[in-house]
């Protein structure tokens, strides 16, 4: 069973329809959560941070505005806010899900806490995510706007909160869930294991997203993920889908059965 704390990422692709605005997979969403309180059940000291992406809510938005690129006019201005409230629709969504569950999550929205610097996460107040923790709940962040001191305004994804995090908090683990069943190769197989030494040759066969996304895909969630574990001692990084009932109880109560792509500092032995 896992020990360490676990980041876990819902992704929008995952939890909405990206191509059709405001339009959540509620089923889904709702077995995923049984899933994590199946886990609490079972391991209940086992540490947990949540996050989730904004799909069909908050990219549709930003699309409109480049508020990921930086916010100077007042109809940018109006945008950022829109944007923010898009996400934070989204994530009373997902917390009312998880609570109705049984599982004790906590949101905090960054936007509330977070600082960029030219695009770049650059300050977070986190005493209140370390006492969520210590009291054993579950943090719920997500994908969301912030203030930023060079651009006015800007966007962070839940991957470029998790960079930030995981600097801080050390996890042992982190599990990206998404659509697809991991890194496809050229010939649209799962790519079992990448490492910073692989990664280059790699590198150019990643895509973006289909849908509507305005900060990026797979190549930059790949690119953050194996700059990371070269960062985190002994962190580990799963890139897997979340749609096969069980897959996420399962590589949260056995991670060496965990399906997807392995990104990890050096190559298993």
């Amino acid at each position: 069973m896992a020990e360490g704390l676990t980041f876990v990422k819902l992704g929008g692709s995952l939890i909405t329809d990206k191509h059709t605005p405001l339009t959540p997979h509620t089923a889904l969403l709702a077995r995923l959560a049984q899933e994590i309180r199946a886990v609490r059940d079972v391991a209940p000291a086992l540490p947990l941070l949540v996050g989730h992406g904004s799909g069909s809510f908050g990219h549709w938005e930003a699309s409109h505005y480049g508020t990921r690129h930086g916010v100077h006019t007042p109809e940018e201005w109006r945008g950022l806010a829109r944007v923010g409230a898009a996400a934070a629709q989204l994530n009373r969504l997902v917390t009312d899900t998880f609570l109705k569950a049984g599982v004790p999550v906590f949101s905090l929205a960054p936007s509330a806490a977070v600082i960029g610097e030219a695009g770049h996460l650059v300050a977070w107040e986190l005493e209140p995510l370390r006492r969520v923790l210590a009291a054993g709940l579950i943090p719920l962040i997500y994908g969301d706007v912030a203030l930023d001191r060079a651009w006015g305004g800007t966007i962070f994804s839940t991957e470029d909160l998790f960079v930030y995090l995981a600097r801080q908090l050390q996890p042992a683990r982190i599990l990206l869930l998404g659509q697809a069943p991991g890194v496809l190769d050229a010939q649209g197989q799962v790519i079992p294991q990448i490492t910073p030494a692989t990664y280059p040759a790699l590198a150019p066969l990643l895509g973006g997203s289909a849908a509507v996304d305005v900060t990026g895909g797979m190549a930059d969630k790949v690119a953050q993920m194996v700059a990371l574990v070269e960062q985190v001692p002994g962190l580990r990084v799963w890139i897997l889908s979340g749609q096969p009932p069980g897959a996420l109880q399962r590589a949260l109560l056995e991670p060496e059965a965990t399906g997807g792509t392995c990104i990890c500092a050096a190559e298993d032995r």
